[in-house]
């Protein structure tokens, strides 16, 4: 029997600190198979992207993720993550890609926010106030704490409804610019297709995280920002494929080393209060096995979600 698990059961059954673990957990995990995501344009407005396998050592099931984006779309990400028995194959699970997505996201975003930021830093400077920022906020309160948000968006009524519901004071900014002056961390997650950042918005020890850039021809921050910068990243080559750093035109120099070697000691992070750190995440296919296996465990001891067997 497979489960089938909308959006409100992801939501009752998802314990952020959980996540949080097995994700870390992830991160510092090797495996041999190499991460697949393939992405094409549709007919339409929208863009399609399959991600597979997701597999973590230790778990005994992997994720196949396939899913589209509309902009114009509320939610902008539809579609399905299967999750499968490793050993035979057999669907345990379908979950609702555009809430499973967006948590899994902003919560890796988070951890990697957490390790590279100044261990101090309290001030969170938002721009794009939408799903992915709200579970990165949800995430660093988890991990360190917040004292105050800064929040910029194209519509102004969103910024403060943002402000209204994540239960941190803080206040709206007019630009982006604002945002990196007053923030001393910026978590950037929207359409962009410039960059809304530079080098000249910078001020010493900040960090930015840059979440909307997962996809070619998307750009948050300026080149002159990021080699100036101490860059860390998911997958190397993916970020040069289709990520921040390949959209501007940069190589695979830039990258300073992935969380993965920052949390396994291999790789020193941050280096001092005054150095500049970015994390430019692409999205891995095990990142949706983190968040789907321990849901879906919650769910069978639970009862939640409706069976269905696809082979009657």
């Amino acid at each position: 029997m497979t489960l089938l698990l909308t959006r409100s059961d992801i939501l009752g059954l998802l314990d952020v600190r959980s996540v949080l673990r097995v994700l870390r957990a992830g991160f510092t995990a090797t495996s041999a198979l190499e991460p697949l995501r393939v992405r094409t344009d549709l007919p339409g407005p929208g863009t399609a992207t399959a991600l597979l396998p997701g597999v973590i050592p230790g778990i005994p099931g992997y994720t196949v993720k396939v899913n589209a984006k509309f902009p114009g779309a509320t939610p902008a990400l539809r579609g399905v993550v299967c999750l499968h028995d490793e050993n035979d194959g057999s669907l345990l699970a379908l979950l609702d890609s555009a809430t499973l997505t967006a948590w899994r996201t902003g919560l890796a975003a988070a951890l990697a926010t957490d390790v590279l930021a100044p261990a101090g830093a309290r001030t969170v400077g938002v721009i794009g106030a939408g799903a992915q920022s709200a579970m990165v906020v949800r995430g660093l309160t988890a991990l360190r704490g917040l004292d105050r948000l800064v929040v910029h968006d194209l519509d102004p009524s969103r910024a403060r409804e943002f402000l209204a519901t994540q239960g941190v004071s803080g206040a709206s900014a007019d630009h982006p610019g604002e945002v990196a002056a007053r923030a001393e961390i910026v978590v950037l997650a929207t359409w962009s297709r410039s960059p809304l950042v530079s080098a000249a918005d910078v001020r010493p020890g900040r960090h930015f995280t840059t979440l909307g850039a997962d996809e070619p021809g998307k750009v948050e921050l300026d080149a002159d920002l990021l080699t100036g910068a101490r860059v860390f990243v998911d997958d190397p080559r993916l970020v040069v494929e289709m990520g921040a750093l390949g959209n501007v035109g940069l190589g695979a120099d830039v990258v300073a080393g992935t969380l993965g070697e920052v949390l396994t000691e291999a790789v020193p992070g941050r280096r001092s209060p005054s150095e500049v750190t970015v994390y430019a995440p692409v999205g891995l296919p095990w990142q949706d096995l983190a968040l789907a296996w321990p849901v879906y465990q919650a769910a069978v001891a639970t009862g939640t979600g409706r069976q269905i067997d696809f082979l009657a």
